[in-house]
């Protein structure tokens, strides 16, 4: 049993298989280089750039510009990996399909699973954050949408008791909430209570992902040039209103501060992987999606890097820790015409992040439907749209459905763990096709540099300043998962000497395991719940149907 746990998926059939389609129709191959590096500037500029930009900047001080750039190196080791396999094995799927060609069915499936869970979390946070923005843009035109329509039943009723509780000592947001509860008409025993712009804006994106991937390319370009536009906007004329006294001190609470921002700011970044599901519809995937990957995560670092350096050089950044930084800071200053702009763009930029995962997530379910995994009915490519269309539809009602009805804090505990663990074995993925001589005919190589060389010294240096900064035992009992990084980049440096391995997938793999171990147990308390559930569901249906079994 255990070997067939493990079967792996042959790179040429896992092509071929792509081809040929899971009814008789195959995606259409329309996307080009623009198209894809524009995909992922669309999923990695999101409302982060708007929203928590903000208190990285109240952490970290002007010094935080500087860890857009340590995180962009960081996450550049597994862009590098993805890239290697994303010219070897042009195949939807993302991750999913790398797991299967170098680990095996058990593996794939875990990482299927939990991109399944980060996709559709992340976008369920997309649409309740586009419903916030959404909402106070009308404000912002004087048009007062109903409150009970805009948010969810749970934040409404514990604003409301806070209100009833602490009369006069509230913030506004929990009068204004408190009020939509007391508003809400009755429905039976309770408030008829939800937030209808997360559920519209859910179905008509579905509905664009559905009709066809030219129109969703066409939106995603248009809706990316306009919020680029704006981001330029911001870095043009914030320059002229920049205060070099305000960049000092530049890192205020040392570095603890600016790394305490890791989190939120490596999340801005990692939208590259939705780009390595539209691979069967790329024109030259082999060649493009490399590229692509590389391009938008140059683009989004120079961008990042410019606008947090303007941000905290025209206010002092005790005053970014706001919902909305950008908007702040020009109101700070006395343009508010500027601002009422960018308060549209987060709109057009969060509905821009929302279309590229909602591209994403169906693909995923359509090839590990094309394995067998899923049913049938999950991997059928609509005859005149060509896309997965069922597997679309279900993606919108699960997003949807949950993000009418949930407060956004729900989904936080869902997030972060699925992501961190698939591109640990991407990374890892590139060494064992490395070790076994299968990645020789790659397009696209990782720059080699060997890791025998780097692997123990840097482990000798990290020791030694962890042994420095003292409290060592208060660390590991703090973060128990410590043990686990210390003993896997042990374990590398040794079987660096034995295989020679690669430098830069080695650096990816412990940097993506030192930023689980920054993750509360709540995150994974429920990453091991949806895990078990998808294991039930893989023995109960994917292991007896998987196409691998037949052979």
């Amino acid at each position: 049993m255990s070997n067939s746990l493990f079967r792996r998926k042959d790179v040429n059939k896992a092509i071929e298989e792509s081809k040929k389609g899971n009814d008789g129709h195959s995606l259409a191959k329309i996307l080009g280089v623009r198209d894809l590096t524009t995909l992922g500037i669309a999923a990695i500029i999101g409302a982060g750039i708007f929203s928590t930009i903000g208190l990285a900047s109240f952490n970290g001080g002007p010094a935080v510009s500087l860890l857009f750039v340590f995180v962009a190196v960081a996450c550049v080791f597994t862009a590098l990996s993805y890239a290697q396999f994303a010219s070897m094995v042009p195949v939807s799927g993302s991750a999913y399909t790398y797991a299967y060609v170098s680990f095996g069915e058990v593996l794939a499936w875990i990482i299927g699973w939990a991109l399944i869970l980060e996709y559709a979390v992340s976008n369920m946070v997309v649409a309740i954050s586009w419903s916030s923005y959404f909402i106070s843009m009308l404000e912002g035109f004087g048009i007062h949408f109903p409150m009970w329509l805009a948010t969810d039943y749970t934040s409404a009723k514990e604003a409301f008791e806070v209100v009833i509780a602490n009369g006069k000592d509230i913030t506004e947001g929990q009068r204004i909430l408190g009020k939509a509860f007391q508003d809400a008409p009755d429905f039976g025993f309770t408030k008829l209570i939800f937030n209808l712009p997360a559920g519209l804006v859910t179905v008509l994106i579905t509905s664009l992902c559905y009709i066809g991937i030219k129109e969703s390319r066409n939106a995603s370009n248009i809706l990316v040039a306009l919020k680029l536009g704006v981001i330029l906007l911001v870095i043009i004329v914030g320059v002229f209103y920049v205060k070099p006294e305000n960049w000092s001190p530049f890192a205020p609470n040392g570095v603890n501060g600016v790394l305490s921002g890791v989190a939120s700011v490596f999340f801005a970044f990692i939208g590259f992987d939705s780009i390595s599901t539209t691979a069967e519809e790329a024109k030259n995937p082999q060649r493009d999606l490399p590229r692509a990957m590389l391009l938008c995560l140059l683009i989004c670092t120079v961008l990042y890097v410019l606008i947090t350096t303007v941000l905290t050089g025209m206010v002092n950044y005790k005053e970014l820790n706001v919902a909305d930084p950008l908007a702040y800071v020009f109101s700070k200053v006395g343009f508010d015409f500027v601002a009422g702009v960018i308060s549209v763009s987060a709109v057009v930029a969060i509905t821009s992040a929302l279309l590229a995962y909602q591209i994403g997530q169906p693909r995923i379910w359509m090839t590990m439907s094309r394995d067998g995994l899923l049913g049938k009915k999950f991997g059928e490519i609509h005859p005149k749209f060509k896309t997965p269309g069922f597997a679309t539809i279900i993606t919108g009602i699960l997003v949807a459905v949950p993000s009418l009805f949930f407060k956004m804090s729900f989904f936080v505990d869902l997030t972060s763990v699925g992501t961190f663990f698939a591109f640990i074995l991407v990374c890892a993925g590139v060494l064992f096709l490395d070790a076994k001589g299968l990645s020789k005919d790659a397009k696209f190589k990782i720059p080699y540099l060997n890791a025998k060389y780097f692997a123990v010294p840097l482990l000798l240096v990290a020791l030694y300043l962890t042994y420095k900064e003292g409290n060592v035992m208060q660390h590991l009992e703090e973060k128990p998962l410590l043990f686990v990084f210390w003993i896997v980049w042990l374990v590398l440096a040794v079987m660096s000497f034995k295989y020679n391995f690669s430098l830069l997938p080695v650096l990816g793999i412990l940097t993506n395991l030192y930023l689980m171990t920054e993750l509360g147990w709540s995150n994974w308390r429920m990453f091991i719940i949806w895990m078990i559930i998808g294991l039930v569901i893989y023995f109960a249906y994917g292991y007896q149907n998987s196409k691998l079994a037949k052979k």
